[in-house]
């Protein structure tokens, strides 16, 4: 068997996931050692510990997440094979490219560095455009039109946020577009699942999610909008997203920690928005970054973990359904969520013990995923089907 023929390379969720569970089991842990000073930063950074730990954990972890789904997703909704084998080998060498050069290239000659640093993005953005738009007539979702407005939007949102002078407006558009992504997969994988569990139909009102998206949007040009602006664009996206959220029945969900924690993390996106309208036009004093850590922690921390676990044994041939060491992995990521957000505003002075706590248990988290669903990543389906 050739390398590039191994099941790992099949389909894009098995290397990005697998990738995705040691990222979120070592980069908050490596940014928590660093912070309390138990960890030296590499002198070979080759941007300031802060925006080394930002962008790891967005284009890290966070893109091995959305690459991993959109590689896998985007074949399905256009009803074709999808990237594979060597395709799939050369994205996940130009990944670990991307975290050698942030840990190690200070030194580098520019060239190398620049292209260290945006390699993978600039390929697995060309490579899911030239899906959505090669087979554009045969998308079942006609909303896709905002993943081909939003890909390339990150690449120069990664050139802000890597830049020492535009860091905060890279930060801020980094986040609205990962949090316009998880507003479509959540769109896509909650109605699927609710139907799958409790055959319920979730409404879809065409008017309001465009607005939601539409808004989504907008925002990650928020930092050029007059304050008040995106203060108010921000306070109405969280109104229609409560809006939906009650339309979706979470009185159903919330009692399956499996798919409830999709609706937590569905919340810690709203809330997310209201602390960034406050923000706006208020001098907030939150400990710890709240507003990022709202989300990072909150909406990806708790529905990324769940969306690995159900997709990953979906997607491998297996019975989707949380078993006891799942639900351990998702009582950890809600400790995590306490331990990051929620503690620090009770006491302050706990701060560098709340972090690595929060490190603590995403190590345990992530590595739990990683130890249970790499070994299936790394074999044929178990049903039988090729892929």
């Amino acid at each position: 068997m050739r390398f590039s023929t191994h099941p790992f390379w099949l389909v894009g969720f098995r290397p990005f996931f697998a990738l995705a569970a040691i990222a979120g089991a070592t980069l908050p842990l490596l940014w928590a050692l660093m912070f309390t000073g138990a960890v030296a930063p590499a002198p070979s950074f080759p941007v300031p510990p802060l925006q080394w730990h930002a962008h790891e954990m967005f284009f890290g972890f966070g893109w091995a997440v959305l690459g991993g789904f959109l590689l896998t997703s985007t074949k399905n909704w256009v009803g074709i094979r999808g990237y594979h084998g060597g395709t799939l080998v050369f994205l996940a060498a130009a990944w670990l490219f991307e975290r050698i050069g942030m840990a190690f290239g200070g030194a580098w000659p520019a060239a190398l560095l620049a292209a260290s640093q945006f390699l993978f993005l600039a390929a697995i953005v060309v490579l899911l455009l030239r899906t959505l738009i090669q087979h554009r007539e045969k998308d079942n979702y006609r909303d896709n039109f905002y993943f081909l407005l939003a890909l390339p939007l990150f690449l120069p949102a990664k050139w802000l946020l890597l830049s020492p002078d535009h860091f905060a407006a890279g930060w801020g558009m980094v986040l609205a577009l990962f949090r316009l992504a998880f507003l479509l997969m959540l769109e896509r994988t909650l109605t699927q699942f609710m139907k799958g569990m409790f055959q319920v139909v979730l409404p879809r009102i065409a008017p309001l999610d465009h607005g939601i998206k539409g808004l989504a949007l907008l925002l990650a040009f928020g930092h050029l909008l007059p304050r008040p602006l995106a203060a108010a664009a921000a306070l109405l996206l969280a109104l229609l997203l409560l809006a939906r959220w009650l339309l979706w029945q979470p009185q159903r969900a919330l009692p399956r920690l499996g798919i409830g924690i999709m609706y937590l993390g569905y919340l810690a996106i709203i809330a997310q928005l209201l602390l960034e309208a406050y923000g706006q036009v208020r001098e907030a004093h939150w400990v710890g970054s709240l507003t990022a850590h709202v989300f990072t922690v909150g909406a990806m921390g708790l529905i990324v973990p769940a969306m690995l676990i159900r997709i990953t044994k979906g997607h491998t041939g297996r019975k989707v359904a949380f078993d006891a060491l799942d639900k351990t992995v998702l009582w950890l990521m809600l400790g995590g969520f306490v331990a990051r957000v929620v503690a620090p505003q009770l006491l302050p002075g706990a701060y560098p013990m709340w972090m690595h706590l929060t490190a603590t248990c995403w190590l345990a988290g992530f590595g739990l995923i990683a130890g249970r669903t790499i070994p299936w990543l790394l074999q044929p389906r178990v049903d039988g089907k090729e892929h």
